[in-house]
């Protein structure tokens, strides 16, 4: 896999100071972020930063999604976490979705392990679930995507 370029330096930095079994699978996971948003025409460009300290993307187009958080699970050497705003629905709905694909921590990450790679396709449905956000989430329950 070849990984995209860092935009922000200190995001870079971020991605270099992991602990070093946890860097491949982060740079992985940011590396499918900018693909599905690469990908989707809905979404568009998407803002780098880092947000308390972790690594985070937003669609730079106003009202499409939320912002959506990458870093390693506090205290953990072999796990990490895609994070999402707690008050969304998203986790309900990722759990809806997929209810066994994942670990979850609450209503806020999607939890994995160093040693087992996510599943690409709902990984990649869930990133899009939430750079999308706000273009699917008042909509009623029965039009929300699938």
């Amino acid at each position: 896999m070849t990984f995209a370029p860092f935009t922000d330096t200190a995001v870079e930095a971020k991605y270099q100071s992991l602990p070093e079994p946890l860097r491949l699978p982060m740079l992985r996971l940011r590396q499918t972020i900018l693909d599905v948003a690469a990908a989707s025409l809905e979404i568009g460009p998407l803002a780098e930063t880092l947000k308390w300290d972790e690594p985070a993307w937003l669609p730079k187009r106003a009202r499409t999604g939320t912002t959506i958080r990458a870093n390693a699970l506090k205290g953990s050497a072999t796990h990490y976490a895609l994070y999402v705003h707690c008050q969304t629905s998203l986790i309900e709905t990722y759990r809806r979705h997929y209810p066994e694909q994942f670990s979850y921590d609450g209503n806020r990450a999607l939890i994995f392990s160093i040693g087992l790679e996510p599943p690409a396709a709902p990984l990649e449905h869930c990133i899009a679930l939430a750079l999308t956000y706000h273009r699917w989430a008042k909509l009623m329950p029965a039009q929300a995507p699938r």
